[in-house]
C-alpha cells in the first residue's frame, strides 16, 4: 500500500455510521425533487430540500430547460472567456442586476464558484477581508485564496465586528463579507449595523444571498432588500440552485466591479460557462418568482406555524426566523439516531454533525418549501416530537431555552 492510500484509509468514520445503521448521506432519491420523494421504493416527506419555493417541478421551469437544451445543446463546451456566451446568458445577467438595483452582473457555473471566484480576487495584500466566523464555508475558501489579511468576527455580533474594523489602516480597503441568511442556523445577518459600521469605517459590503433570495425583500429580492438597504450593499451574491430551481449563481454589483472580477475571477475564467438549460430555467424561475408572490405568502404562513410549533414541544431552535430551522441535538450520536429514526417514518432531515460544527453544536435542519401542505407538515412535527422526547431531548432544550 502506498503512502497516500495508507494514510487515507485510516479514516472509518462512514464504515462506522454504516455499520451501525446511522450512515445518513448520499441517500439515492430515485424521484422528482418534491414534497414527497421516493428513495428505496420508500415515499418520505421531504424536509431537507433548499428548494424553498417549490419551483424544480414548475411546468415553465421544465419548458424552458427542454427548450434552451433544443436550441443550443446540452453543454458550452467552454468558458464564458472564450466561447462560452450565449445571449440567454447576457439577457439573464441583465435581468439579475435589475432584479437587485445594481449596474451589472455575471453569472457563474454555480454559487460555490462565486464566493470562491469573487471573495478571492477583489483585494490585494494591503487590504482586509472581514467575515462572520459562520459565513458559508464557500466564502472561507474565497478568503483562504486571497492574499488580503483576514479577520474573524463573532456571529452577528457587531461589537466585535467593530473592534475587527478598528484593526484595520484607513487608507485601505475593507471589505465586509457576510450571509445573509445563515445556512444552517437561519437566523439573519444585521444588516442595518453592518451598514452603519462600513460608513463609519469607510468600508463595503458583500452579502451572499443564497438561502435570502425568493424568501425576504419584495418578491423575493433577499435580505439587504427586506431591510431597505440594497443601495447601501455593494455586492449582492445569488445562487440558482435554491429558490430558482437549477444550478448556478451571480455576483451583482457596479459596472466597474463587474468589470474587474470578469476578468481577473479566475473560477470564472477557466470553468466551463453554465450549461443553457440550467440557464434558462434559472431565469423562467425568477419570472414565475416575481408574478407569483403567493408563493412566498405561503411560504411564510408555513414557516411562522413550524416555529411555534417547534417551540410549542419545547425544540430549542436558537435565533432562526426563516423557513429553515435548526433542531439542535447537541450531541452526534444522537443526532445521527434521531435523523434514521425520522427517516424510517418517512421524515428526510439533514444532520449536521461535527467537525462541521462543534459537538455541542449539533442539530438537525429541518426546511420548507412553498408547496409543502399544512397536513404534511402537522404529520413530521408529531413525528418529530415523538421521536425528540424519546430521545430525551425535548427535555433538555427546556433547560436550556
Amino acid at each position: 500500500m502506498n503512502l497516500l492510500a495508507e494514510k487515507l484509509s485510516k479514516y472509518d468514520a462512514p464504515q462506522k455510521a454504516k455499520a451501525a445503521g446511522v450512515y445518513p448521506y448520499f441517500r439515492v432519491i430515485e424521484s422528482d425533487q418534491d414534497t414527497e420523494v421516493t428513495i428505496n421504493g420508500k415515499k418520505v416527506l421531504m424536509f431537507g430540500s433548499n428548494a424553498y419555493l417549490g419551483l424544480t417541478n414548475h411546468p415553465k421551469v421544465k419548458e424552458a430547460a427542454i427548450a434552451a437544451t433544443k436550441k443550443y445543446g446540452t453543454g458550452m463546451a467552454g468558458s464564458r472567456y472564450l466561447n462560452g456566451t450565449l445571449d440567454i446568458h447576457i439577457e439573464l445577467e441583465k435581468k439579475l442586476a435589475a432584479f437587485v438595483g445594481k449596474e451589472d452582473a455575471m453569472i457563474y457555473s454555480t454559487g460555490f464558484q462565486v464566493n470562491l471566484g469573487v471573495v478571492s480576487c477583489l483585494t490585494g495584500r494591503e487590504d482586509y477581508i472581514l467575515w462572520d466566523e459562520l459565513d458559508h464555508a464557500s466564502i472561507i475558501e474565497g478568503h483562504r485564496l486571497s492574499f488580503s489579511q483576514r479577520l474573524k468576527f463573532k456571529h452577528n455580533d457587531m461589537d466585535s465586528l467593530e473592534k475587527q474594523l478598528q484593526k484595520c489602516a484607513p487608507d485601505k480597503v475593507k471589505l465586509i463579507v457576510v450571509d445573509g441568511v445563515f445556512s444552517m442556523e437561519g437566523d439573519i445577518a444585521n444588516i442595518p449595523e453592518i451598514v452603519r459600521l462600513a460608513r463609519k469605517y469607510d468600508a463595503n459590503i458583500m452579502v451572499d444571498e443564497a438561502h435570502g433570495i425568493g424568501i425576504l425583500g419584495r418578491q423575493g429580492r433577499g435580505t439587504c432588500d427586506h431591510f431597505g438597504l440594497l443601495p447601501e450593499v455593494d455586492l449582492i451574491m445569488g445562487t440558482f440552485s435554491k429558490s430558482l430551481a437549477s444550478i448556478g449563481g451571480f455576483i451583482a454589483s457596479s459596472e466597474s466591479i463587474i468589470n474587474y472580477v470578469r476578468h481577473h475571477s479566475r473560477p470564472y475564467i477557466f470553468s466551463a460557462s453554465n450549461t443553457p438549460a440550467a440557464t434558462a430555467a434559472a431565469s423562467a424561475a425568477l419570472d414565475i418568482m416575481i408574478s407569483e408572490p403567493e408563493r412566498i405568502k405561503h411560504l411564510w404562513d408555513l414557516t411562522h406555524y413550524a416555529l411555534n410549533g417547534f417551540r410549542e414541544m419545547g425544540c430549542e431552535i436558537g435565533h432562526t426566523a426563516t423557513p429553515i430551522i435548526p433542531l439542535f441535538i447537541r450531541d452526534n450520536d444522537k443526532t445521527f439516531a434521531i435523523t434514521t429514526e425520522l427517516f424510517r417514518q418517512g421524515i428526510f432531515v439533514n444532520p449536521v454533525v461535527a467537525p462541521a460544527v462543534a459537538p455541542t453544536d449539533t442539530l438537525i435542519r429541518f426546511s420548507l418549501m412553498a408547496t409543502h401542505s399544512f397536513e404534511q407538515l402537522d404529520y413530521a412535527l408529531e413525528k418529530i416530537e415523538k421521536t425528540m422526547r424519546k430521545a430525551g431531548v425535548l427535555n433538555l432544550a427546556e433547560v436550556l431555552c
